[in-house]
Order: C-alpha cells, then structure tokens, then sequence
C-alpha cells in the first residue's frame, strides 16, 4: 500500500537513523508476491512481529508488517535496505498473522494480496488529528455588533462548537469568530475525538423470550462460557426470532470482556438491524462496509486494533479487521451468495470465520431460516451444533402458500401479474394491508431488440444482452457497469423506432402495477433505483411505517426484513433460477423464493403467498408449497451424494481469461497437455469456454477441477501451475477453491 509521507515524521513514527546494522527482519508487504521480504534493522531500533514500519519499495515508501518467516537463503547485507519507520500504534496481533497465512494457503493467493484486505485503511496507523472547537471566555467585546452578539448568545449553553457548527448555527462568517478569537473573547479548545462506538451495556433491556428461544439462547451462552472454539447453526424458520436469541450469545461476550463481530450479506439490512441492536444493546454498534465515511472506517479500524471497539456489524470485508480480543463471530444469513468474493482474493467469508474463530478459539454462530447444504450436512453429521427454533415469534403461523400455473392462469397480454394474483392483491389492499410483488431481475427490461432484423443489443465487453433502464434512459451491462444511452434507431439495420423491450424488470413491472392499483402507493426497490443506503433506509422507514401499499423489489426484500403491515406476497417469475446448470441453483431458489415468502404474515394479518410457475410440480416450488422444507434438504442432499459434488467432495475452478480470444484457448489447451492423470480421487474436467465467455473484455476458459476431501487439492494443482508454461501477455490464470459461481 503506497503512501504519500508528509514533511516531518508523525508522532506516533520513530524515524531511524541509518547507522549500522544489528539484524535483519522480514517485512510482508501488500503486494503480490509469494513471500516477504528482508530488510535491515537500524541500530538502536527493535522491532518484533505484527509492528507495522515504512519501508521502500523500489523509488516508493510502503507500510508493511514485520512477519515471522523462515529462510534458509544466504542475505548479502549490502544489497538490503533499511526499515525507515516504525509506527507506534499496537502491533498486528499474532492471531491475525496466523489468519492472514491460512487464507493466503488455503485460497492459493499471495499472502501480500491478503494482508492488503488487513491494511485497508494507512490512516489508522496515524496518531487521531486533533478537532478544536470554539468557547466563549465570558469577556464581552469592545466593540458589539449583531453578528458578534449572535455568536456569544449561541455560546452561551456553555457547550463546545467547531467553527464549522458556529458559522451555521449563529448565521456568521469566519472573519466574525477569527475577529473574536483574536481579542480573547473567544478561545480554542481541543474537543473529544467521537468513538466509533460507545461501551456497551450487556443487559440494559431484559428481553421476553419464548420457551424455544430460551433453550436456543442457553446453548449459545454454554458455548460461548466454554471460551472455546465451536460452531452453532441456529436452524429457524423465517419470523422466529432469531436475532433476539444471537444477541444473548453477544452479550455474553462481552460480559467476558471480549470482542464480537456480526456479518451482514447487505448494507441494506444494516439500518434495521442497528435499530434492533440498539434497542437491545442501548447504543449503536461500530459500523463496517463501504459507504461508511472515510473518517469513521479510520476510527473503527484504529479502535478494533486497541480493543476499545467491542462490537462490529460489518459486509464480509469486516471479517480481516485486526481484532485484539475476538471472542465470538455470528454469520447472519449464512447461505447468502453475497459472503463469497471473487475478484483478486477468491473466499467465503462464511467458511473464513469458522477458520478465523477456531485460530481465536471462540464459538461461531451461522444463522438462517435456509441454511447451506453445507451448513446442514455439517450439522447433521454432529460438526456443529444444530441449535432449531421451529416456529414463529407469538405463535404466528407461517404463510399459506399457493402456485399458479401460468399455463392456465396467464397475465393479460403485456402484463406480468395473473388475475388470480391480481384478485389476491385487491383484496389484501382493501383490507389495509401491504402487498409485495418480487421479481430478481433489475432495471426495465433484460433484452432489447430491433423487430425489423432481429438484432440484440449486447455489451461491448461481455457476453451478455444490455439491460434496458428506462427510468435513466440508459442500456446497462450488469456484470460490467457498462452503459449507453438507449438508442432511437437499431444500430444494426437503421431503422427507426423498431426497438421493443422483451421480458420484464422491477422498472416495467412496477408500471404494470400502477395500471392496476392506479390509486395505490407504491416503492420500486433495487440496488438502481435506490443506490445509496440513506435513500435504502428511507424507503424501509416508510414500508414499516404503513406509507406504503405495494412494494415492488429484488432480492434485496428478501431477507433481514420485518414489515408487520405485509400480508401477501407475490413471486412473479419463480423459474427464473431453475433452468440453469448451476451445482446450486435449486438449492438458491429454493431459499431465496421461501426467504421471501417469509417476509409475509409477520404482523397480526395472516399471511399469503402466491408463486406464478410454468413448472407447477417443479420438486423445489412443490416443497415450498407444501411446506416441506426438512424434504427438500433430504432429497438436495442425497443428490450431492449420489453426484459425489459437495459437501461429499471438494471443487476447484482455474479461470484462464486473456484479451484475445486465442491467447486464452492457447494458454488454456497447454495446461491441458500438463493436468494430473484423473484418478477416483481427482479429477479435471476441462479446459471448456466459461459459460459468460466474455467479461470485462477478456475471453475465459475454465477448468473444473473435482477431488475426494482428504485429497490434498491445493498442492495438486500447485504441483500442476508449476510444470505448465508461465502464463504470457494477457493471459492470467485465477484460482478459486470451493467455487460458489459458475458462469
């Protein structure tokens, strides 16, 4: 990570004279390479493992981190260089060094790209930059006028204000508090800094729990006095109370003066449940995910490392913050796609923070009313503790869930909503209450197409069909961020006013709905239409609140959410996930479709859900009808079984991309001719065009790579990067273990 170091060393930095030479160290940086680097140690400086120091980096300056490593390479002094700076701040805990290792090992990844995910945040590393505010002294001026008079009396509760706040307040301008200053009517105070996050009081409010959440509570807190290592899945259906029976485990805790970290799969679910934390907990907690201001990531990062930040609720990045004294970690919504990354390093944050709590010998705790397979089979076979809340909170009763088959039940020509549905929703809008129509597809409409030649309007960069959004005028790639106005010709042929959308998105199924229910309030949610997390949190303040009638949404709704005037449920499209080949796509549709099923009758008003299929005895859509949720899970196990796909066997995926389309079949044809031998243990499958064989203008082929799970899959295919041809050009070749996409 470069830096740009200021004139004069900070307070917090030793700078090291260059003297002589009593040992060398070795120096992690956040780089790419497969191993640190050796520099010398200045006299009169020491340094230990886990401090962070500067050094250089050919003409740059770096912050690394001194890391314990083994080398039996003969060091010419002369040719090392001298660690510039040490920082002052608290050193990297062992704890993390260790995790940084792991991670680097096990995701077949540089361990400097890893610790790069560590060091997000340079700043931290500076001593906090003081703030002063402004006073009044009690001495009135010389000389009065109506802005100096304006200023005193917004002084006088007695309370610090920044210039800042003193302008806006008193209606000033600076020369004004400058003036006042200058003849000590005024004075400079250094102000507090604002803590990330304030102490928490483990048992401010008691909580009424039910007998069930009671047991389910216990068993948590018997894990987490055990100051051990295990992993809990709280099975529980949608509405049980969930949340309410993991924060016992928190506060127990932080009772035990540790730290705790909660993993969120959306910002968008942050706002509510802060809410419900601080309800609980009397404070907020210390937030972490990428629209947090620059300042308060600085102050949370800084505040993680000194222990003095007892809990985060963070997106999976939260997860390499450098605790100090983690004690326990709660995945909530394990199954969520969302914890996996795949871009530079490739891991599941899920299945790192089992790693990261085994290493800090503290509990995890999955949470999800539609666990993973993964998680299931591992509860099953006695490696976690199945912990199962069975019902709902107050006794209320699931959704009664209907399919309409849109073979004989078809919407209107040019609709998208069955007039069995349509009959539904009128009814639960006249009786007061809400309605939700979800469709998972973003923007107006997928495909746009010219009807004079027929041609399809694709991104320039992947291999797939713009999106139209019309509400922006703009035909948009999903898995670039391409985007392009929305042309009034075909591009193709010339002519004008031949395009037509095809298919719906939220944009053109919320205009369906508004022809419907013309008198009906209404919210269209998705990552376009609501982008920022304060135009997010408003939109739910006001579905809680009643001032809205008919929500349309993505998945986003899908989860987290408690809406107690949402009585129906519509699923406008349930086939969407089930055509595909992909390993889990039953399993994705079977727990997204019940997650938002679940989002209804959570209020006094019973609960209805409706599924539009053209596959009505699709096994997945029938066990979500039906209810019959453990057979779903019985019959999808024994499938992976039968199959020897995980959790019975391990995966790997090799994506080889280049910018030329030949490069990339070249490269991947010659790791071909070096693959292992395929045994009843491993096997290789491939080199075949990925199913998106275009993206982000690079062409990709795959290999898919299968081995029984005592086999040692990473040396393997390390053994296998090693005797194939160093990759040329443009060509890379990216690795990712336990492959959760497959396009």
């Amino acid at each position: 990570m470069e830096i740009g170091l200021k004139a004069g060393a900070p307070a917090n930095r030793k700078k090291n004279r260059r003297v002589q030479v009593t040992e060398t160290v070795s120096v992690l940086l956040p780089v790419a390479v497969p191993e640190p680097y050796s520099y010398r140690v200045p006299d009169g400086v020491s340094v230990s493992d886990g401090d962070f120091v500067v050094v250089p980096l050919g003409p740059r300056k770096v912050i690394g981190v001194v890391w314990p490593h083994e080398t039996n390479a003969q060091l010419d002094l002369s040719k090392l260089r001298d660690i510039e700076e040490k920082f002052s701040s608290p050193s990297l805990p062992e704890e993390m060094i260790r995790f940084v290792n792991w991670v680097a090992a096990y995701t077949m990844t540089p361990p400097g790209q890893v610790l790069k995910m560590v060091l997000r945040v340079p700043d931290a590393l500076d001593p906090p930059t003081p703030v002063y505010g402004v006073v009044w002294t009690g001495i009135e001026p010389d000389r009065m006028t109506s802005a100096r008079s304006r200023v005193l009396e917004t002084l006088r509760d007695g309370f610090a204000r920044t210039k800042r706040e003193l302008i806006n307040e008193a209606g000033v301008s600076t020369s004004v508090i400058d003036g006042l200053i200058k003849v000590e009517v005024l004075e400079l105070v250094e102000l507090a800094q604002r803590k990330p996050s304030e102490p928490l009081t483990a048992r401010p409010k008691k909580r009424d729990l039910t007998k069930s959440q009671r047991a389910a509570a216990d068993t948590l807190k018997d894990r987490v006095a055990e100051d051990a290592f295990s992993v809990a899945l709280i099975d529980g259906v949608t509405g049980a109370g969930k949340t309410e029976v993991y924060f016992e485990a928190i506060a127990a805790i932080l009772e035990a003066g540790r730290q705790a970290l909660i993993l969120l799969p959306e910002i968008a679910l942050t706002t509510q449940f802060t809410e419900q934390f601080e309800s609980r907990f009397g404070v907020l907690p210390a937030l972490w995910h990428s629209d947090i201001k620059p300042k308060d990531r600085v102050a949370v990062w800084r505040g993680v490392l000194a222990g003095e930040v007892p809990v985060v609720v963070g997106a999976r990045s939260a997860l390499f913050l450098p605790f100090a004294n983690l004690g326990g970690i709660v995945v909530d919504e394990e199954h969520e796609a969302a914890f996996k990354q795949e871009d530079r390093v490739w891991y599941n944050a899920r299945d790192m923070s089992v790693v990261r709590a085994q290493i800090a010998d503290a509990p995890v705790i999955l949470v999800s009313a539609t666990p993973s397979i993964e998680s299931r089979v591992n509860a099953d076979s006695g490696r976690y503790t199945r912990v199962e809340l069975p019902t709902r909170f107050g006794d209320r009763s699931m959704p009664e869930t209907q399919i309409i088959d849109l073979r004989a039940e078809p919407p209107e020509k040019g609709e998208w909503i069955s007039p069995v549905l349509e009959k539904a929703a009128s009814e639960t809008l006249e009786a007061g209450h809400q309605v939700l129509f979800f469709l998972n597809r973003r923007g107006y409409a997928p495909l746009t197409l010219c009807q004079a030649c027929g041609h399809r309007f694709s991104c320039p960069n992947c291999a797939s069909w713009l999106t139209e959004h019309r509400f922006r005028r703009k035909l948009l790639c999903h898995h670039c961020g391409f985007e392009g106005p929305r042309p009034s010709h075909c591009s193709e042929c010339g002519t004008e006013d031949s395009l037509v959308a095809c298919g719906p998105g939220v944009e053109r199924l919320a205009e369906n709905v508004s022809n419907l229910f013309p008198n009906k309030r209404l919210a269209a949610l998705s990552s376009d239409l609501t982008p920022t997390a304060t135009a997010m949190r408003l939109q739910f303040e006001a579905i809680r609140r009643g001032d809205v009638d008919i929500i349309i949404a993505t998945q986003l709704i899908a989860k987290g959410h408690n809406f107690p005037g949402l009585s129906l449920v519509g699923v406008i499209d349930a086939d969407m996930g089930l055509g595909n080949g992909d390993l889990r796509a039953t399993e994705r549709t079977f727990q997204l479709i019940s997650q938002v099923v679940g989002r209804a009758g959570r209020g006094e008003a019973h609960g209805r859900a409706f599924i539009q299929t053209h596959m009505p005895d699709h096994p997945v859509l029938r066990a979500i009808a039906d209810g019959d949720r453990d057979g779903f899970y019985i019959r999808e196990t024994e499938a992976r079984r039968d199959a020897a796909m995980p959790p019975f066997s391990r995966l790997a995926a090799l994506i080889i991309s280049a910018k030329d389309r030949g490069d990339a079949f070249t490269y991947a044809r010659l790791m071909a001719k070096h693959a292992p031998p395929s045994t009843d243990e491993f096997e290789v499958m491939g080199p075949a065009e990925a199913p998106l064989s275009l993206l982000r203008g690079r062409y990709r082929y795959r290999f898919l790579v299968r081995a029984a799970r005592a086999h040692p899959l990473q040396a393997t295919i390390a053994s296998w990067l090693s005797t194939s041809p160093r990759p040329r050009g443009s060509v890379r070749v990216a690795i990712d273990i336990d492959p959760y996409s497959f396009v």
